[in-house]
């Protein structure tokens, strides 16, 4: 597994446990227990390996390698790496899905948003031809 780069993120230890609202502007690094809300609207949240997550996310951007059981709301990337085990929806303007990695949910890729268009055009629906991704089912 790649290190993580969280240099100067804050952090939420292994053994720490938080029932609430999680509010910041600096980048957030969860490793333990958090139950309630995390929101980061400018900032990178990255939910860790040992990570167990009940909460709605909202974030700049948000890479999960723990467990999520929450909406998550990204205005850039979101990405699902190898060993993320994610139920809830997303909605962002790039998403990315490792092998190995988890989701139950409904994707909805934002239109318009910094850098969501790419040169192929508009975000094809979600399918099944992500290795190891999991979609909810379609509307």
């Amino acid at each position: 597994m790649p290190p993580l780069d969280v240099a100067g993120a804050a952090s939420i230890g292994k053994s720490v446990q938080i029932r609430g609202e999680v509010k910041g502007s600096e980048d957030l690094l969860v490793d333990g227990l958090v139950e309630g809300t995390i929101t980061l609207t400018e900032s990178r949240l990255t939910i860790g390996p040992n990570a167990q997550v009940q909460a709605n996310v909202s974030a700049r951007d948000v890479v999960i390698l723990g467990t999520l059981k929450g909406d998550i709301y990204a205005s850039g990337r979101v990405e699902l790496r190898a060993g993320a085990n994610i139920v809830g929806d997303i909605k962002a303007a790039r998403l990315s899905i490792e092998e190995n990695a988890s989701f139950s949910g409904k994707v909805d890729l934002l239109q318009g948003a910094a850098g969501s268009v790419s040169d192929r055009g508009p975000a094809p629906a979600p399918s099944t031809t992500q290795p190891g991704a999991l979609f909810g089912t379609p509307q």
